[in-house]
């Protein structure tokens, strides 16, 4: 799997990655040498470990990686006697070392990915939750359109609107707690006697002795690429997206997931039928979004679509009891 996915990576990664492969090479060894003669190669190994192979060669990506992530948490020799220390000291640093390269992936999407993931399944909700509370009431099937397409479209905007602002915020945070570059090019021409340079370190919670010797080594060491301290690397900043970004994805994301319920009504059924139908269908999405966050966090995907499905239909319940209690006291 690891060679399998080495061939959709250049540079450091495809190296690492073939790194791994030639450590599960030498387990591989070690256990046709156990092995002997029933080491005909007849059996193909676990049907998951193919199936990651599959995905290697097909997909890649951070979902690849993920699942390799606990695929390696699984695999632990600890308490197979027939295991070499190294070998299950291995498995520890493979698990380790998957889980540094899936960040890199996660990082990336967790700004547009996670609006969009969160955006769906807010959509989901509180769609199904509106459209069974409307339904449960008794009213006309017209009524419960109208009100699926207007929760869809102010949910869809409030979530676009609430994304950006999120974002635009987290950047501007940490932009206002990078030191700034120009600040450190003035550096030289400060009173050494004075040294005010120490203050900074001091408001950064050293000590007055700590501040005064380092920012005495700094003016003595300064160079032009000297900084007045860790700057936020922009990998840091990108990696909670764009603002419009997240913003376009969650208006999207939460508008299609908000459609989903509606499609039963939106298609003609109405009663019973429709409820169902549009249960079951925002149901089998919730298990997709769902599964997708747990395989991005690397936990078990069957949990999360669980658990998901659960949130959901808890909420969208609760919205239909009090829709069945409003239609009979209206009634």
């Amino acid at each position: 799997m690891y060679r399998d996915l080495a061939t959709r990576r250049t540079g450091e990664e495809r190296e690492i990655l073939l790194a791994l492969a030639d450590a599960e090479g030498r387990h591989e060894t070690h256990w046709r040498e156990l092995l002997g003669e029933h080491a005909d190669g007849r059996h193909r190994g676990y049907i998951r470990s193919r199936i990651l192979g599959w995905l290697a060669r097909h997909f890649g990506g951070v979902f690849i990686l993920a699942l390799a992530q606990r695929a390696e948490a699984r695999a632990k020799y600890d308490d197979d006697g027939d295991a070499t220390p190294a070998m299950a000291a291995d498995e520890h640093i493979h698990e380790e070392v998957v889980r540094a390269l899936a960040q890199r992936g996660r990082n990336q999407l967790s700004g547009t990915f996670r609006a969009a993931v969160f955006g769906a399944n807010d959509g989901l909700v509180s769609n199904l939750a509106l459209i069974l509370g409307v339904g449960a009431a008794g009213v006309a099937n017209s009524t419960i359109v109208m009100s699926g397409v207007a929760g869809l479209l102010a949910g869809a905007m409030s979530m676009g609107a609430g994304e950006y602002i999120s974002i635009r915020s987290q950047r501007e945070l940490l932009e206002a707690s990078t030191p700034s570059k120009h600040t450190a090019s003035r550096l030289p021409d400060l009173d050494v006697d004075a040294n005010e340079l120490a203050l900074v370190y001091r408001a950064r919670g050293m000590d007055a002795d700590v501040a005064a010797t380092h920012a005495e080594d700094v003016l003595q060491n300064y160079t032009a690429a000297t900084q007045l301290g860790p700057v936020e690397p922009r990998e840091d900043l990108e990696s909670h997206g764009t603002a419009w970004g997240a913003a376009i994805s969650s208006f999207l994301f939460f508008g299609s997931g908000a459609l989903i319920p509606l499609l039963p009504y939106l298609l003609g059924t109405t009663g019973t039928s429709a409820l169902l139908l549009a249960a079951g269908l925002t149901g089998i999405a919730l298990a997709f979004t769902g599964a997708a966050v747990g395989l991005l966090s690397g936990t078990s995907p069957l949990t999360r679509a669980i658990r998901q499905i659960a949130i959901g239909f808890g909420a969208a319940a609760v919205t239909y009891v009090l829709g069945l209690v409003f239609g009979a006291t209206v009634g």
